[in-house]
Parts: structure tokens; sequence; C-alpha cells
């Protein structure tokens, strides 16, 4: 049974509706949770549930508050997100799953976990409703700067988990662009679109915004500055769209009976096109489990994150991966003795000397205050 970490302080309206999706999940998942964070805060939130299932709590005093930069994240050494990755690396759990700060939230599974050393960067990767069984987009977020190298990751890594995942037969594969033609794009997407096209994976060329939906394409790949817009596009329609009908179903007498009769078509169609219904974003590449639930999520989504934390750990999504860009040809190395890995350990060096720094002083604050 996978043990998930829930950061249960993670979310525009934690703890409540964390706890309410994690109760959710423990019914009907085959998990073992592990509530991280303020343990009287989370206490007194599962004391209003009558009959809730026990879940441990592991005490963590520190926040990281949705505007947080992920610098400042990175320097909180108690904080829930950091807590539950460390438990991670030390084996208590097997995956992590929040709705806070999502730059945080990469930020501390970079500084705790690392990523898989076939892998050069980690993504964001989210599942989007389509005529298919769904759509994976990577990355959506993570990497606004990107060179081909890591485009042609991101679409391996992709389709291995519309693949495991969305039970996917040869995922189609295709990058994001501004026209289907070859001489669309720009420098980057012309560089992956030629790598891709002498790779092993099911790679159809280019495709614009709009085949993300109509079911022509399984894996979109991008950059996650292009990647990010095109997401935060689509939530914007939804929510755009779903106001348009609202309105014309109460304009009149008969727009109303319309709704009347057609509500139970209505309630699937919005069904479809949830995202609490596809789980949380997976930071895939990243050596161990991370999911990040939307902020605003609902106790569904907060299960169905859960539920995609769950599938990734038994699939064994990390070892499919590394796999996969091992016997591509040049596209994994090992980095841990190479100079990204030894500036990455300077970094993690430099931002654990500041950590010191501030405890020093504040504790020199402290005595010059108590006048010892």
């Amino acid at each position: 049974m996978p043990k998930i970490a829930i950061d249960a302080m993670g979310g525009d309206h934690a703890p409540a509706i964390v706890i309410d999706g994690a109760l959710l999940a423990a019914q009907d998942l085959g998990v073992e949770i592990i509530l991280v964070g303020q343990k009287n805060v989370v206490e007194q939130e599962l004391n209003k549930h009558r009959g809730a299932s026990k879940f441990d709590i592991i005490d963590a005093s520190q926040i990281v508050p949705m505007h947080e930069s992920p610098s400042v994240a990175l320097r909180k050494k108690d904080s829930s997100i950091k807590v539950g990755f460390e438990m991670m690396k030390r084996g208590q759990v097997d995956a992590v799953v929040s709705a806070g700060n999502s730059g945080a939230m990469m930020a501390l599974g970079m500084f705790v976990m690392g990523t898989l050393s076939q892998v050069a960067r980690p993504a964001i990767l989210v599942v989007v409703p389509s005529r298919g069984k769904g759509t994976v987009i990577v990355d959506a977020g993570a990497n606004v700067d990107c060179k081909p190298h890591n485009l042609v990751q991101f679409a391996f890594m992709g389709a291995i988990y519309a693949e495991r995942i969305l039970d996917v037969a040869k995922p189609r594969v295709g990058v994001l662009s501004n026209g289907e033609e070859e001489g669309k794009g720009n420098e980057l997407t012309r560089a992956v679109s030629e790598r891709l096209s002498a790779a092993s994976l099911n790679f159809i060329g280019y495709v614009e915004g709009r085949d993300i939906f109509n079911g022509k394409v399984d894996v979109v790949v991008c950059d996650g500055f292009t990647g990010n817009i095109a997401l935060k596009t689509m939530e914007g329609v939804a929510s755009f769209a779903s106001e348009v009908l609202k309105e014309a179903f109460q304009k009149n007498l008969s727009s109303r009976m319309g709704y009347l009769f057609s509500r139970n078509s209505l309630a699937e169609a919005y069904r479809r096109l949830d995202y609490a219904e596809y789980g949380g974003a997976p930071l895939i590449g990243l050596d161990g489990v991370g999911i990040i639930a939307h902020g605003g999520s609902s106790p569904l989504a907060i299960k169905n994150a859960i539920r995609a934390a769950r599938d990734a750990v038994n699939q064994d999504m990390n070892r499919h991966i590394a796999d996969a860009l091992s016997a591509a040809d040049g596209l994994a190395g090992d980095k841990k003795e190479g100079l990204p890995r030894k500036l990455w350990q300077r970094f993690k060096s430099k931002i654990e000397s500041l950590g010191e720094k501030d405890e020093a002083s504040a504790e020199t604050d402290r005595l010059r205050g108590s006048g010892e």
C-alpha cells in the first residue's frame, strides 16, 4: 500500500479542504495517508469529522504562503512541504502531494530529492480534457527557457506517462507551434522537431493549440513559458464558457425549462471539463513522486491528486523514465560527477548556510533582548 504525505497546510482553503479530500482518498483509493502540518491545527480540523479515519500527523511548524518566492521557501527548515520531501528522502513515504505554492514545490523537490540521473530538468506535467483519454502537456510552467535537449526529454517522459497512467498505446507526440507546416515555429521548435523525427517515439510533427482538445495528439511538448500560457488560457476559456451558459439558462422561463430537461447531460459535460477529475500535476523527472494540486482544489481534486500519486508509485514511473532515457541515444548521462551536479551541491550548501545564519541571528537578537 503506497504511503503518501499530504501537505495539510497547502492551498487556498487549507487545512479543511485538504483533510476532506484526504478522507475521501482514504475511503476509496487504498493508500496510507500521512498529514504534514501544524499538528494542533490539523487535529482541530480532524476532530470536526466524526468517525474520521485515523491519520498519522507529522508536525511542521512553518507554512509556505502561496505568494512566497521559492528562494524564501528554500530557507525555511520546517515547512510542511520540505518536511514531506525529507520524509520521502528517508524512505518513510512514497510520494508527496501539495495544493500549495507550486514554485516552492518544484524548488524544494529539487533541493531535497534532486532529479533522476538521466534527467537534465524536471517539468510540470498536466493532463487536460480532450476527445480521447486526455492530453498530456509538458512542460506546463517549470522551465521558462529550454534547450532542444530538454524538450526531447519532456517528450519521452510525457509519452511514458500517457502510456502507463492514461493507458494510451503508442502515444502520439507533437510539438506545440504556431502552425502545422514544417516551416513554422522558431529555432527551438525546429531543432526539437528534427531530433524527435529521428527518435523512437510516435512523433507526428507540429500541432496547434486547438489540437490539444480534438483527439489528434496525446502528448504536447513545449517550453514552460508557452505551456503555462496555454494552460491559463484554457482555464480562462472554461470559466468564461461556464458563465455564458449560466446566463443563457437564466434568461427567461423557456431557457430555465430547457435547463431542467438538459441538466443531466450538462452535468456530464461539466464533469469531463472539470480539472478536479484529472488530479494533480506530477513533477516529472524528479527523483521521487511529487504532485502539485490546484491551489483552489475541491475535496474531489485533492482526492484525485492523491490518486495520481498512487498511480505513479504503483506504475513505477521513475524506473520506466530512467530506462527509456538510458536506452535513447544521446538523451541520458549520469550527472552525479559532472559540472551541473557540482554547481547544484554548491547552491544547496549556500542555501543551507543562509538558513544557519538566520537562526544564529535570531538567537543573538533573543539573547540581547533578554539581557543574557
